[in-house]
């Protein structure tokens, strides 16, 4: 049964339990063989359910740590400006970083936010998304690790909100706010 106001399931349970595992396994061939310590960082909020599930499907030992950005101020408009919220506990520098976000959209803050993870000196930094919508991408990000393209539709559940809300729901659906 569907939640009120998400029209049509994009991602069944089951699909993104294959994803993440999918993603897991090239995750963990790709940082293979390396001597640099492993950092997953998570994008909070709404990466938080895929990263738990991710890190689960990754075998190399890591560490994790959040960051939390803002560029909507008290606006519903991005102002392009990205604020740290919520800094990392850990350094990054001479680290493997693994960013990890649940949906990559405009690239706009997204990029901002690489830009400040770079400054730090990492040894390698990549990017992993649970979805990618390339047909609203207005700054380029080059994704290292992608769950899925998806349409340009609005979309929650599975860590992805609306008003904070559908954050819970077990899959991916379509809000129609009906």
């Amino acid at each position: 049964m569907l939640e009120k106001g998400l029209g049509k399931v994009l991602l069944s349970q089951e699909q993104l339990g294959e994803i993440v595992e999918r993603l897991g396994r090239e995750i963990t061939e790709a940082y293979q063989g390396s001597k640099n310590e492993l950092i997953v960082i998570g994008l909070l909020r709404g990466s938080f359910l895929f990263m738990a599930d991710l890190v689960r499907q990754i075998k190399l030992p890591m560490t994790t740590d959040f960051l939390t950005v803002s560029s909507y101020g008290d606006g519903t408009v991005s102002s392009g400006d990205v604020k740290v919220v919520m800094d990392l506990d850990e350094t990054i520098t001479g680290c493997d970083v693994l960013v990890v976000e649940d949906i990559i959209d405009t690239g706009n803050t997204f990029s901002k936010v690489i830009r400040m993870l770079q400054n730090r000196e990492p040894a390698s930094l990549k990017i992993c998304t649970l979805l990618n919508k390339p047909s609203r991408r207005e700054v380029e990000v080059k994704i290292d690790f992608c769950g899925m393209d998806i349409p340009d539709e609005f979309v929650c559940g599975y860590g992805l909100d609306y008003a904070q809300k559908y954050r819970n729901v077990p899959y991916v659906g379509i809000y129609t706010g009906s």
